[in-house]
C-alpha cells in the first residue's frame, strides 16, 4: 500500500499525530480516537493494524498492554514526494523573513521626539506661547 493511501484516512493520520509525542498504549489511543471519531473499538484496532502492517508503527507487548510508536521509515516516502514542492514554500518563507527583518530595521530607525526636561527650555517655551 502506498504511504498516501495509509495517510489518506483521517483516523490513521490522527493516530500518527498522537504517537508523534511518544509511545502510547493501544487503550489510550483507542480512548482518544473513539471520542473524536465515534468509532468502535474493533474499528480502532483495524486502523492500528493497518498502520502496523504497513510499517508506520511498531508495537511492543508489556504484560497485557500493547505500546505503539511511530516508525519513521514510511514517512520518508512522504518526505521525498514533498521535497519537490518545498521550493514553493521555502521561497515564501524566505520572503517573509526578509520583510520581517525590514520591518524591524524600520522600527529601530524611527526617531522618536526627545522631550527636553531642561527647566530653562520649559520656561522659554512657556514664555514663547
Amino acid at each position: 500500500m502506498h504511504a498516501f493511501d495509509i495517510l489518506g484516512d483521517p483516523v490513521r493520520r490522527r493516530v500518527l499525530e498522537l504517537l508523534a509525542d511518544g509511545e502510547q498504549t493501544s487503550g489510550a489511543l483507542a480512548k482518544v480516537i473513539r471520542a473524536e471519531f465515534a468509532i468502535s473499538q474493533p474499528a480502532v484496532s483495524q486502523h492500528l493494524r493497518v498502520l502496523r502492517d504497513n510499517g508506520f508503527t511498531s508495537v511492543r507487548a508489556e504484560g497485557v498492554r500493547r505500546y505503539y510508536a511511530v516508525e519513521p521509515g514510511p514517512l520518508s516516502e512522504v518526505d521525498l514526494w514533498l521535497n519537490r514542492f518545498r521550493r514553493f514554500w521555502n521561497q515564501r518563507l524566505d520572503a517573509l523573513g526578509t520583510e520581517l527583518a525590514r520591518g524591524r530595521r524600520a522600527a529601530n530607525s524611527t526617531v522618536l521626539p526627545k522631550f527636553d526636561t531642561d527647566d530653562d527650555h520649559a520656561d522659554r517655551t512657556a514664555k514663547e506661547i
